[in-house]
C-alpha cells in the first residue's frame, strides 16, 4: 500500500500502481469526469500514470491553471497531427501551452500557410478530437528517438541533449511526438478550437538561425467558452490602450526619438501631473519627503548596489566622458541614488524613519520585441520611495506602505487584487544577494504583515527581487485579465552594500532596513492599464475635461463663456465647441473624447441661467437642466464616491 497526500492535508492509502483518476474516482464520481491533469510530489503526471511511491498528489481541472495548460499542450498534439496531414512534409519543432493557448513552430519549407487554411485545420482538430484518441506516454531509447527523427534537424538537436532513460514520447490516433508529459485523458474533451495567428520565430529564438512559422492557437472544452472568449478579445480591442491614447491625444511614439521613448502630448501630461498630485499629497500626509535624482550615474554606484551584475547586460551601455576611464549608465534604478541620499550625512534611531519620494524617471533596455505601447518601454517613471527604519519600525511602515496602496486602488477602481508574497526561489540561490539570516528576516516581515492587515494572498517562490522579497498586488481588471501593479519589498542587502547606518539607543552604528515601495509601479503602465480598465472613461476627478459646452449656435457664444467661467471658479475643468457645426455631430465627437458631461446651451438655456446636461454614454436617456451651481454639486457628488481622503 501506498499514503497519497490530497491538497487539503488529509492521506488516503491506495494499492500501488494506482492512477491520479482512480484517486479522482474514490473522491466523487463528478470530480473524475471533470479532472483532466495532475501533479506527483511536484511533477506534472498523466491520470493514467501509475503511482508507486508515497507522495503529494494535485487533481487539476479545466478551472486550474495546470488544468489549462495540460488542455492547451494536448490541442497543440493534435494541432500538429492536423498539420502533418494537410502539409506533408513539415517539420515539427517545439509546441508548448503559453499564457493563452498554445502555438507550433513548424518549418514549412517551400509550402506556405495563410490566414485562408485556419478554417480546414480547425476542421480537422475537431475531427481528431471527436474520435476520443487517448494519449499515452511511452519510454524511448536515444538512439530509437534519432532515427525516428533522422530527417528532422530540430527535433535531433532537442534529442541530442536529453540523456539516454529520460526520453519520452506521447502517442495519440497515429501522431506521435517527443514530449516530457502533461496532457489531458483523450482528445474528446477538446469541443472547440480555433487557430488565432502566424507569425515568424527563429529557432531557438536565435535570430542566427532559420526562421520558423509559429501557429498561435486556443481551445476549449465547450462551444460556448470559445465564443465568449472571441467576445472579450473583441472588447480588449476596444480598449486596446494604444487606440485609445490616440483617440484621446494622451501620447505618441516617434521613431525619430526612439523605441519604446513614450511622448506625453498636453492631455496626457495633464493626466500625469493630477496622478502625481494625486499620490504626493497622500504620500505628504504619510511623512514622505520630496527628492530629486539624476538621470544618469557613475557605473561604481551600480556596481555597489548589484544592479550592473544582474541587468548590466540587458541595459543601455556606458556612457564615456571625455575624461579617461570615467563611465556612467543611464538610470536602471532609483534606489542607489537613494541610498546616497541617506548617507549624506549621519543619523540618530531619533530620525528614523526616512521616507524618501520620487517620481524618477529610469532607462532599461528592453528588446525591440518586447516592446508594447506604453506596458513595456525603454524609459518609465516609477513612483518610487524608499523607507529606511529601524527593525523595530519595520512591520508598522511595511503596513502603513499597504494602507497607502489600498488608497490608490480604491480611488481608482482597482476592486479586484490578490496579494502575491514573491519569495526566493526554493533550489537556485545564485540569483540573489545577501545572507540567508537577512532572506529569513524580509520574508517573515512579508508574511506577517499580510497576513495581519487581513490581504488574501497567494505565495510564489522565485519571484522575489534580486536584493529581497515582494508584495505584489495583483489585479483583476475590467475585463477579468490580471496585471501586477505596486509593489512593496524589503531589503536588508542594500544598505550592508552601501553601509548605510544610524547611531542606536546604546550609542553603537547600527543597520537600517529598506522598503522599497511603488504603488502605481510605473506611470505608464499604469496609465495603459487604467485605460483598459476604465475604456478610457477615467473617474471624473482624473479626467482631463470633466464637462464640454456645447452651442446650439454662435448666437450663444458669449452665454457660453459665461458658463466656462462660472465652471472654472468651481475648479470644474471644461472647454467649449463652438465649431460651426449640427449639435448632433458636437454630440458624437464629444461621445468618442469620453467628456464625462456634455452641457447644452442655447436660447432657454441663456434665458433661464441653466446648462442641459447630457452624461456620457447615455443615449436615448434624456437631458437634465439644471444650474451651475447644481451642476457643480453633481460633480462634486461624482468625485465624492471615488476619491476618499488618505487616512480617514
Amino acid at each position: 500500500m501506498i499514503k497519497i497526500t490530497l491538497p487539503d492535508g488529509s492521506v488516503k492509502e491506495f494499492a500501488q500502481g494506482v492512477t491520479p483518476m482512480d484517486v479522482a474516482k474514490s473522491i466523487s464520481e463528478g470530480l473524475a469526469r471533470n479532472v483532466i491533469s495532475a501533479s506527483f510530489n511536484g511533477t506534472t503526471v498523466e491520470t493514467t500514470t501509475s503511482l508507486t511511491t508515497d507522495g503529494s498528489l494535485i487533481l487539476y481541472t479545466w478551472n486550474d491553471i495546470e488544468g489549462k495548460k495540460a488542455f492547451w499542450h494536448s490541442t497543440s498534439h493534435v494541432m500538429a497531427q492536423a498539420l502533418e496531414e494537410l502539409f506533408p512534409g513539415i517539420k515539427l519543432t517545439l509546441g508548448p501551452a503559453i499564457d493563452n493557448g498554445f502555438y507550433y513552430d513548424v518549418d514549412f519549407g517551400d509550402q506556405k500557410i495563410t490566414d485562408a487554411d485556419f478554417k480546414r485545420i480547425e476542421d480537422r482538430v475537431l475531427e481528431i478530437s471527436r474520435e476520443k484518441h487517448e494519449f499515452k506516454m511511452r519510454s524511448v531509447s536515444k538512439a530509437e528517438a534519432l532515427a525516428i527523427y533522422k530527417d528532422n534537424e530540430y527535433k535531433t538537436e532537442l534529442i541530442q541533449n536529453l540523456e539516454d532513460g529520460t526520453i519520452t514520447f506521447c502517442d495519440h490516433a497515429t501522431f506521435s511526438d517527443l514530449c516530457r508529459g502533461g496532457h489531458i485523458p483523450n482528445t474528446g474533451i477538446i469541443k472547440a478550437m480555433k487557430i488565432m495567428s502566424i507569425a515568424g520565430a527563429y529557432w531557438r529564438g536565435d535570430e542566427k538561425n532559420k526562421q520558423l512559422t509559429r501557429v498561435y492557437g486556443i481551445s476549449f472544452p465547450k462551444q460556448k467558452d470559445l465564443t465568449d472568449y472571441l467576445e472579450l478579445l473583441e472588447e480588449a480591442k476596444r480598449r486596446d490602450h494604444r487606440k485609445l491614447g490616440k483617440e484621446l491625444e494622451l501620447f505618441a511614439f516617434s521613431q525619430k526619438v526612439g523605441q519604446g521613448l513614450p511622448l506625453w502630448l498636453p492631455k496626457g501630461a495633464a493626466l500625469r501631473d493630477r496622478l502625481e498630485q494625486f499620490l504626493k499629497k497622500a504620500q505628504k500626509k504619510a511623512g514622505y519627503e520630496q527628492v530629486v535624482t539624476p538621470h544618469i550615474g557613475q557605473k561604481e554606484l551600480y556596481v555597489t548596489s548589484g544592479h550592473y551584475e544582474k541587468y548590466g547586460a540587458d541595459s543601455f551601455q556606458p556612457i564615456h566622458t571625455p575624461a579617461e576611464g570615467e563611465e556612467f549608465l543611464l538610470k536602471p534604478m532609483n534606489c542607489p541614488h537613494h541610498c546616497e541620499i541617506f548617507n549624506a550625512r549621519p543619523w540618530s534611531y531619533k530620525d528614523l524613519p526616512k521616507r524618501y519620494a520620487e517620481f524618477g524617471t529610469v532607462y532599461r533596455y528592453e528588446q525591440s520585441g518586447e516592446l508594447h505601447g506604453l506596458t513595456r518601454v525603454r524609459g518609465f517613471t516609477q513612483d518610487d520611495a524608499h523607507i529606511f527604519c529601524t527593525p523595530e519600525q519595520l512591520d508598522e511602515e511595511f503596513k502603513k506602505v499597504i494602507d497607502l496602496v489600498l488608497y490608490v486602488f480604491g480611488s481608482l477602481g482597482f476592486e479586484n487584487f490578490t496579494a502575491q508574497i514573491s519569495l526566493r526561489d526554493k533550489e537556485n540561490r545564485s540569483k540573489y544577494i545577501g545572507t540567508e539570516e537577512n532572506w529569513e528576516k524580509a520574508e517573515n516581515a512579508i508574511i506577517n504583515a499580510a497576513r495581519d492587515k487581513g490581504l488574501n494572498t497567494v505565495v510564489e517562490y522565485g519571484e522575489a527581487a534580486f536584493y529581497g522579497p515582494k508584495l505584489d498586488f495583483m489585479v483583476k481588471d475590467a475585463l477579468g485579465r490580471q496585471w501586477q501593479l505596486g509593489t512593496i519589498q524589503v531589503d536588508y542587502n542594500l544598505p550592508e552594500r552601501f553601509d548605510l547606518t544610524y547611531k542606536g539607543s546604546d550609542n553603537e552604528l547600527h543597520r537600517p532596513v529598506m522598503i522599497h515601495r511603488a504603488p502605481f509601479g510605473s506611470m505608464e503602465r499604469f496609465i495603459a492599464i487604467l485605460l483598459e480598465h476604465t475604456a478610457g472613461n477615467f473617474p471624473i476627478w482624473l479626467m482631463p475635461e470633466q464637462a464640454i459646452i456645447l452651442s446650439l449656435s454662435e448666437k450663444y457664444e458669449n452665454y457660453a463663456k459665461k458658463v466656462l467661467d462660472l465652471l472654472e471658479n468651481h475648479e470644474i475643468r471644461a472647454l467649449i465647441d463652438n465649431r460651426n457645426e449640427t449639435i448632433g455631430k458636437k454630440i458624437r465627437e464629444a461621445e468618442v473624447q469620453k467628456y464625462p458631461f456634455m452641457l447644452i446651451v442655447g436660447e432657454e438655456e441663456e434665458k433661464n441661467g441653466t446648462v442641459s446636461v447630457r452624461r456620457h454614454g447615455q443615449e436615448g436617456k434624456g437631458n437634465i437642466s439644471v444650474t451651475i451651481e447644481e451642476f457643480a454639486a453633481i460633480v462634486d457628488e461624482e468625485i465624492k464616491k471615488t476619491l476618499k481622503t488618505f487616512g480617514v
